[in-house]
């Protein structure tokens, strides 16, 4: 029987509960991509992990994506004396910026913190599970009234939701955490804490002048960028539902409706989206995820998002591998239940002729009951154009070039798969059909629709729509 792959793609984050080598090559076995989170960690750590991934993927002949997910500008609790304090609600506590904290001070950074704090002002520390009200401020210094108590941990993170912060939006950690990223090989850059087209393009600028190909992910986490979702859909090459902050800044009810908003802008724009965050938390110390787990994972599928992220499931989870088990077996449940996105474009629209092409090769494909639609290409964008349709059909991408093969492996229903070079269109086809073959998607004989260009080798060419047998 042919393989029938798996459609949404799975992200998980590396930490130390599968940073070892044989826990990574099964989890390599079950993912598309695997994220170094730069809030964590050191340099030495991730530099480890990267290694470890590039060499399991190769030893598995999988291209799992590479991901560096840098800090951003976020305020974070600074080094609390024994790690922790505890806070009561009704007590008072004064927090201020790490240059001004006194001793029995929670300090924060950076210390822009003195400069935006007003009476009045909501400060939420762990993703709003302590929150504190700001009743005066002195010299940067504010006391502030506990709303509601906890343990505050050092280096937990900091929101004041409706402040704007005077910090770039690429802080210096973040640009030296770039530049090793790059160095490592990364295949993707996810920017935290957009706020801005433009910041997404300065982020875009560094990695170009450092002769990388990385593409960037936006990570939807700040009212901001709610507001300029357009702008920052153009300028990224993918974007993430971040749903912790992006709960804390805007409501945890306003995040379920927007959730739909971004995916659905994504698709219409042919960017791979990414849904993450507590997905499937309660397996961090549980063998099995709770119903209303299964559920969110199921809505997200359902909505149409390309891929589903662990988070500390996999980085410091009991069960991590269960985990992504649990995550692969719910999206094939629901997967068969999916529409295809028939939208061929009218003249008026003024479509590109791959975006056109696109189209119909997918109407082709659902006409005959093809067993699989083939893509060759060059940079992997007819691959990207084919999978916003959403069809029915596995989408099988083929490039020789290895930065395409990694970043459709974030692309929804594509099987990523490399060839050689091929000097003309028929040797082209040829390849392509044998590259099909060996992925047991399609076997001898099956159907296929296959959509390319008769000038190989040249990004944006695509102009062929062939009907063929494997």
């Amino acid at each position: 029987m042919p393989v029938e792959p798996r459609r949404t793609k799975i992200v998980a984050t590396i930490g130390p509960a599968t940073s070892s080598p044989e826990v990574l090559r099964d989890l390599l076995q079950l993912v598309d991509g695997t994220r170094l989170n730069f809030s964590h960690g050191t340099h030495e750590d991730h530099a480890a992990t990267a290694r470890l991934v590039r060499e399991l993927r190769k030893e598995l002949g999988r291209p799992v994506a590479l991901i560096a997910d840098l800090q951003g500008p976020k305020l974070r609790i600074g080094d609390l004396p024994g790690g922790s304090v505890e806070l009561e609600r009704g007590e008072y506590v004064t927090i201020a910026g790490e240059d001004s904290a006194c001793d029995g001070d929670v300090p924060v950074a950076p210390a822009v913190l003195g400069s935006v704090l007003r009476p009045g002002i909501d400060v939420l520390i762990d993703d709003g599970s302590v929150r504190l009200r700001v009743e005066r401020v002195e010299r940067g210094r504010a006391q502030c009234e506990v709303l509601v108590g906890g343990t505050v941990s050092s280096h937990k993170g900091v929101n004041l939701p409706g402040v704007t912060l005077p910090i770039p939006s690429l802080t210096r950690k973040d640009i030296d955490d770039l530049q090793f990223a790059l160095e490592l090989g990364c295949d993707f850059v996810a920017q935290s804490f957009v706020r801005s087209g433009s910041d997404v393009q300065a982020l875009k600028t560094l990695i170009e002048a450092s002769g990388s190909t990385a593409h960037v992910i936006a990570k939807i986490e700040k009212a901001e960028a709610v507001a300029v979702l357009d702008d920052v859909l153009r300028e990224s090459d993918a974007v993430m539902v971040a749903r912790g902050d992006l709960g804390v800044e805007i409501g945890v009810a306003e995040v379920p409706l927007l959730q739909k908003r971004i995916i659905q802008r994504a698709l219409e724009r042919g960017k791979p989206v990414i849904t993450a965050t507590q997905m499937l938390e309660s397996m961090i110390h549980a063998p099995e995820p709770t119903r209303a787990e299964a559920s969110d994972v199921a809505n997200a599928v359902l909505d149409g998002t390309s891929a589903i992220m662990l988070s500390g499931e996999t980085a410091i989870g009991e069960f991590p591998l269960e985990a992504v088990v649990y995550m692969d077996r719910i999206a094939r449940v629901v997967e068969p239940h999916l529409g295809y996105r028939h939208e061929i474009p009218t003249a008026d629209q003024q479509p590109t002729i791959g975006q056109a092409m696109s189209n119909a090769a997918c109407d082709i494909a659902e006409a005959l009951a093809a067993r699989a639609l083939l893509v060759p290409t060059y940079t992997g964008r007819t691959a990207s154009g084919v999978a916003r349709l959403r069809p029915r059909r596995p989408i099988i991408g083929l490039t020789h070039h290895d930065d395409a093969l990694y970043h459709m492996s974030l692309e929804w229903g594509v099987t990523p798969v490399g060839i050689a070079e091929a000097p003309d269109v028929e040797e082209l086809w040829r390849s392509s059909l044998e590259a099909a073959r060996s992925t047991g998607i399609v076997e001898s004989g099956d159907r296929v629709v296959i959509t390319a260009g008769t000038a190989v080798n040249i990004p944006g060419s695509t102009n062929v729509i062939k009907v063929d047998t494997a």
